[in-house]
Protein backbone atom coordinates (compact mmCIF):
# COMPACT_ATOMS: atom_id res chain seq x y z
CA UNK A 1 0.00 0.00 0.00
CA UNK A 2 -0.55 2.04 -1.52
CA UNK A 3 -0.07 -0.20 -4.32
CA UNK A 4 1.47 -0.66 -7.73
CA UNK A 5 -1.17 -1.44 -9.61
CA UNK A 6 -3.51 1.12 -8.37
CA UNK A 7 -0.88 3.96 -8.89
CA UNK A 8 0.27 2.97 -12.69
CA UNK A 9 -2.77 1.58 -14.18
CA UNK A 10 -6.21 3.04 -12.25
CA UNK A 11 -8.04 6.42 -13.09
CA UNK A 12 -9.64 9.25 -11.49
CA UNK A 13 -12.30 8.19 -8.91
CA UNK A 14 -11.98 4.42 -9.66
CA UNK A 15 -12.20 2.75 -5.96
CA UNK A 16 -9.75 0.25 -5.32
CA UNK A 17 -10.68 -1.99 -2.90
CA UNK A 18 -7.82 -2.72 -0.03
CA UNK A 19 -7.67 -5.12 3.28
CA UNK A 20 -5.07 -4.54 6.30
CA UNK A 21 -4.79 -0.63 5.64
CA UNK A 22 -1.92 0.66 8.11
CA UNK A 23 -3.65 2.50 10.44
CA UNK A 24 -1.24 5.14 10.74
CA UNK A 25 0.92 7.60 7.87
CA UNK A 26 4.09 6.82 9.40
CA UNK A 27 3.56 3.08 8.40
CA UNK A 28 2.27 3.42 5.02
CA UNK A 29 4.81 1.36 2.76
CA UNK A 30 6.54 2.93 -0.18
CA UNK A 31 6.51 1.25 -3.40
CA UNK A 32 8.16 1.79 -7.00
CA UNK A 33 5.84 2.14 -9.67
CA UNK A 34 7.08 1.67 -14.20
CA UNK A 35 5.62 4.42 -15.51
CA UNK A 36 6.70 6.30 -18.64
CA UNK A 37 8.77 9.22 -18.63
CA UNK A 38 8.62 11.60 -21.04
CA UNK A 39 11.92 12.96 -21.03
CA UNK A 40 13.55 9.82 -20.92
CA UNK A 41 11.38 8.35 -23.83
CA UNK A 42 11.00 5.31 -22.17
CA UNK A 43 9.14 3.61 -19.27
CA UNK A 44 11.32 4.21 -15.90
CA UNK A 45 11.55 3.40 -12.57
CA UNK A 46 10.13 6.18 -10.61
CA UNK A 47 10.52 6.48 -6.35
CA UNK A 48 8.63 8.21 -3.76
CA UNK A 49 10.50 11.35 -2.71
CA UNK A 50 7.87 13.45 0.08
CA UNK A 51 6.16 12.02 2.80
CA UNK A 52 2.67 10.66 3.54
CA UNK A 53 2.35 13.01 6.41
CA UNK A 54 3.70 16.08 4.99
CA UNK A 55 0.82 18.32 5.24
CA UNK A 56 -0.47 16.82 8.42
CA UNK A 57 0.01 18.16 12.26
CA UNK A 58 2.29 14.94 13.45
CA UNK A 59 3.84 12.28 11.51
CA UNK A 60 1.64 9.30 12.46
CA UNK A 61 -1.75 10.86 11.52
CA UNK A 62 -4.57 8.49 11.24
CA UNK A 63 -5.25 7.32 7.97
CA UNK A 64 -9.03 7.16 8.00
CA UNK A 65 -10.80 9.92 5.36
CA UNK A 66 -7.44 11.01 4.32
CA UNK A 67 -6.03 12.95 1.63
CA UNK A 68 -2.34 12.73 0.74
CA UNK A 69 0.06 13.71 -1.93
CA UNK A 70 2.50 11.17 -3.30
CA UNK A 71 5.42 12.47 -5.02
CA UNK A 72 7.58 10.03 -8.03
CA UNK A 73 10.73 11.10 -9.29
CA UNK A 74 12.18 9.40 -12.48
CA UNK A 75 15.31 7.65 -11.30
CA UNK A 76 17.04 7.69 -14.55
CA UNK A 77 16.33 11.64 -15.60
CA UNK A 78 16.38 12.49 -11.94
CA UNK A 79 14.14 15.35 -13.08
CA UNK A 80 10.58 14.43 -14.29
CA UNK A 81 8.15 13.68 -11.64
CA UNK A 82 4.87 11.95 -11.38
CA UNK A 83 2.46 13.51 -8.68
CA UNK A 84 -0.88 11.71 -7.24
CA UNK A 85 -3.06 12.55 -4.84
CA UNK A 86 -4.73 9.80 -3.10
CA UNK A 87 -7.98 9.61 -0.86
CA UNK A 88 -8.30 7.04 1.77
CA UNK A 89 -12.07 6.37 2.79
CA UNK A 90 -13.19 6.44 6.21
CA UNK A 91 -13.56 3.09 6.64
CA UNK A 92 -10.31 2.35 5.43
CA UNK A 93 -11.49 -0.05 2.78
CA UNK A 94 -11.08 1.38 -0.41
CA UNK A 95 -8.34 3.95 -1.75
CA UNK A 96 -9.41 6.65 -5.10
CA UNK A 97 -6.97 9.05 -6.93
CA UNK A 98 -8.28 12.13 -6.79
CA UNK A 99 -5.52 13.94 -9.05
CA UNK A 100 -2.76 12.77 -11.02
CA UNK A 101 -0.29 14.53 -12.79
CA UNK A 102 0.53 14.18 -15.44
CA UNK A 103 -2.84 13.27 -15.81
CA UNK A 104 -4.20 9.76 -16.85
CA UNK A 105 -3.93 8.53 -20.55
CA UNK A 106 -6.05 6.38 -22.15
CA UNK A 107 -3.77 4.05 -24.19
CA UNK A 108 -5.13 1.33 -26.12
CA UNK A 109 -2.59 -1.79 -26.93
CA UNK A 110 -1.77 -0.50 -30.50
CA UNK A 111 -0.95 -4.52 -32.14
CA UNK A 112 -4.18 -5.26 -30.20
CA UNK A 113 -6.15 -2.55 -31.84
CA UNK A 114 -4.06 -3.57 -35.39
CA UNK A 115 -5.66 -7.88 -34.91
CA UNK A 116 -9.28 -6.44 -33.61
CA UNK A 117 -9.53 -4.50 -37.14
CA UNK A 118 -12.94 -3.33 -37.65
CA UNK A 119 -13.55 -3.90 -33.90
CA UNK A 120 -10.74 -1.65 -32.60
CA UNK A 121 -13.45 1.00 -32.09
CA UNK A 122 -15.19 -0.75 -29.68
CA UNK A 123 -12.04 -1.50 -27.70
CA UNK A 124 -11.00 2.34 -27.77
CA UNK A 125 -14.66 3.36 -26.37
CA UNK A 126 -14.44 0.58 -23.65
CA UNK A 127 -11.30 1.91 -22.54
CA UNK A 128 -12.77 5.54 -22.27
CA UNK A 129 -15.42 3.92 -20.45
CA UNK A 130 -12.68 2.34 -18.06
CA UNK A 131 -11.26 5.36 -17.78
CA UNK A 132 -14.17 7.57 -16.48
CA UNK A 133 -15.57 4.68 -13.89
CA UNK A 134 -18.50 3.63 -16.34
CA UNK A 135 -18.25 -0.22 -15.40
CA UNK A 136 -21.70 -0.86 -17.27
CA UNK A 137 -20.38 0.87 -20.47
CA UNK A 138 -17.14 -0.92 -20.66
CA UNK A 139 -18.60 -4.15 -19.96
CA UNK A 140 -21.10 -3.29 -22.78
CA UNK A 141 -17.97 -2.29 -25.30
CA UNK A 142 -15.87 -5.46 -24.89
CA UNK A 143 -18.68 -8.00 -24.33
CA UNK A 144 -20.02 -6.64 -27.87
CA UNK A 145 -16.00 -7.05 -29.59
CA UNK A 146 -16.55 -11.03 -27.78
CA UNK A 147 -20.21 -11.37 -29.55
CA UNK A 148 -18.49 -10.27 -33.03
CA UNK A 149 -15.30 -12.18 -33.34
CA UNK A 150 -16.02 -15.31 -31.17
CA UNK A 151 -16.85 -17.44 -33.97
CA UNK A 152 -13.57 -16.48 -35.95
CA UNK A 153 -11.66 -16.41 -32.67
CA UNK A 154 -12.69 -20.37 -32.26
CA UNK A 155 -12.16 -21.17 -35.90
CA UNK A 156 -8.01 -19.66 -35.30
CA UNK A 157 -7.80 -21.76 -32.31
CA UNK A 158 -8.85 -24.99 -34.25
CA UNK A 159 -5.17 -24.33 -35.71
CA UNK A 160 -3.17 -24.83 -33.41
CA UNK A 161 -4.60 -28.36 -32.79
CA UNK A 162 -3.63 -32.07 -34.02
CA UNK A 163 -4.62 -35.06 -34.33
CA UNK A 164 -7.49 -36.55 -31.47
CA UNK A 165 -7.63 -33.24 -29.90
CA UNK A 166 -8.58 -31.49 -33.49
CA UNK A 167 -11.45 -34.00 -33.97
CA UNK A 168 -12.51 -33.81 -30.69
CA UNK A 169 -12.91 -29.74 -31.03
CA UNK A 170 -13.73 -29.61 -34.70
CA UNK A 171 -17.17 -31.62 -33.39
CA UNK A 172 -17.81 -28.77 -30.53
CA UNK A 173 -16.74 -26.05 -33.21
CA UNK A 174 -19.42 -27.40 -34.94
CA UNK A 175 -22.16 -27.64 -32.35
CA UNK A 176 -20.94 -23.71 -31.53
CA UNK A 177 -22.55 -22.68 -35.08
CA UNK A 178 -26.13 -24.16 -34.19
CA UNK A 179 -26.15 -21.14 -31.32
CA UNK A 180 -26.16 -17.41 -31.41
CA UNK A 181 -25.62 -17.53 -27.41
CA UNK A 182 -21.84 -16.29 -27.60
CA UNK A 183 -22.17 -17.90 -23.45
CA UNK A 184 -22.88 -21.58 -24.84
CA UNK A 185 -20.48 -21.71 -27.81
CA UNK A 186 -17.99 -20.70 -25.12
CA UNK A 187 -19.06 -23.38 -23.33
CA UNK A 188 -18.84 -26.17 -25.76
CA UNK A 189 -15.25 -25.24 -26.69
CA UNK A 190 -14.07 -23.93 -23.19
CA UNK A 191 -12.21 -27.41 -22.12
CA UNK A 192 -10.28 -28.12 -25.04
CA UNK A 193 -8.20 -25.65 -25.06
CA UNK A 194 -4.44 -26.25 -26.30
CA UNK A 195 -1.66 -25.71 -23.72
CA UNK A 196 -0.22 -22.81 -24.95
CA UNK A 197 -3.61 -20.98 -24.31
CA UNK A 198 -3.48 -22.31 -20.72
CA UNK A 199 -0.84 -20.20 -18.96
CA UNK A 200 -0.10 -22.33 -15.65
CA UNK A 201 -3.00 -24.40 -16.35
CA UNK A 202 -5.54 -21.74 -16.30
CA UNK A 203 -8.47 -21.35 -18.36
CA UNK A 204 -9.14 -18.15 -20.25
CA UNK A 205 -12.29 -19.28 -21.91
CA UNK A 206 -13.88 -20.37 -18.51
CA UNK A 207 -12.71 -17.28 -17.19
CA UNK A 208 -14.59 -15.12 -19.99
CA UNK A 209 -17.65 -17.87 -19.86
CA UNK A 210 -18.01 -16.88 -16.06
CA UNK A 211 -17.15 -13.23 -16.54
CA UNK A 212 -19.61 -12.51 -19.70
CA UNK A 213 -22.63 -14.36 -17.49
CA UNK A 214 -21.59 -12.65 -14.17
CA UNK A 215 -21.41 -9.35 -15.41
CA UNK A 216 -24.76 -9.20 -17.00
CA UNK A 217 -26.30 -9.17 -13.29
CA UNK A 218 -23.72 -6.61 -11.99
CA UNK A 219 -26.05 -4.28 -10.87
CA UNK A 220 -23.11 -1.21 -10.35
CA UNK A 221 -20.67 0.69 -12.54
CA UNK A 222 -18.07 -0.46 -9.68
CA UNK A 223 -19.36 -4.44 -10.48
CA UNK A 224 -19.39 -4.08 -13.43
CA UNK A 225 -15.69 -2.30 -13.91
CA UNK A 226 -14.00 -5.46 -12.26
CA UNK A 227 -15.83 -7.87 -15.19
CA UNK A 228 -15.00 -5.06 -17.91
CA UNK A 229 -11.43 -5.15 -16.70
CA UNK A 230 -11.45 -9.25 -17.09
CA UNK A 231 -12.89 -9.46 -20.57
CA UNK A 232 -10.20 -6.99 -21.73
CA UNK A 233 -7.12 -8.69 -20.32
CA UNK A 234 -8.61 -12.22 -21.38
CA UNK A 235 -9.25 -10.89 -25.06
CA UNK A 236 -6.21 -9.65 -25.22
CA UNK A 237 -4.23 -12.68 -24.40
CA UNK A 238 -6.22 -14.60 -26.69
CA UNK A 239 -5.78 -12.67 -29.31
CA UNK A 240 -2.41 -11.94 -28.77
CA UNK A 241 -1.57 -15.65 -28.06
CA UNK A 242 -3.57 -17.38 -31.28
CA UNK A 243 -1.87 -14.92 -33.71
CA UNK A 244 1.56 -15.35 -31.86
CA UNK A 245 0.97 -18.94 -32.51
CA UNK A 246 -0.19 -18.89 -35.88
CA UNK A 247 3.07 -16.74 -36.85
CA UNK A 248 5.25 -18.96 -35.32
CA UNK A 249 3.67 -22.18 -36.35
CA UNK A 250 3.75 -20.41 -40.66
CA UNK A 251 7.38 -19.59 -39.72
CA UNK A 252 8.45 -22.80 -38.97
CA UNK A 253 6.84 -24.61 -41.52
CA UNK A 254 8.42 -22.00 -44.25
CA UNK A 255 11.79 -22.43 -42.94
CA UNK A 256 11.07 -26.57 -42.99
CA UNK A 257 9.58 -26.07 -46.39
CA UNK A 258 12.79 -24.11 -47.38
CA UNK A 259 14.98 -27.00 -46.30
CA UNK A 260 13.16 -29.65 -48.08
CA UNK A 261 13.38 -27.78 -51.05
CA UNK A 262 16.92 -27.25 -51.15
CA UNK A 263 17.36 -30.89 -50.48
CA UNK A 264 15.10 -31.94 -53.55
CA UNK A 265 17.01 -29.40 -55.72
CA UNK A 266 20.63 -31.34 -54.35
CA UNK A 267 19.55 -34.51 -55.21
CA UNK A 268 18.23 -33.76 -58.82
Amino acid sequence: MPYKKFLEEYSLYRKFKVTQLPPRTDVLPVVQINMECPKCSSNQTFVMTNKYWENCEYSNYPVEGLVFRMVYLCVHCQEFERVFYIKVADDKQWLMKVGQFPSWEIKGDVNIEKLLGEHSGYYRKGLVCESQGYGIGAFGYYRRIVEEIIDGLLDEIAELLTDSELLEYQDALAKTKETIVTQEKIDLVKDLLPPILRPEGMNPLSALHSALSEGLHAESDEECLEYAETCREILIFLVNQVAASKAASKGFTDSMRKLLDKKSKKKS
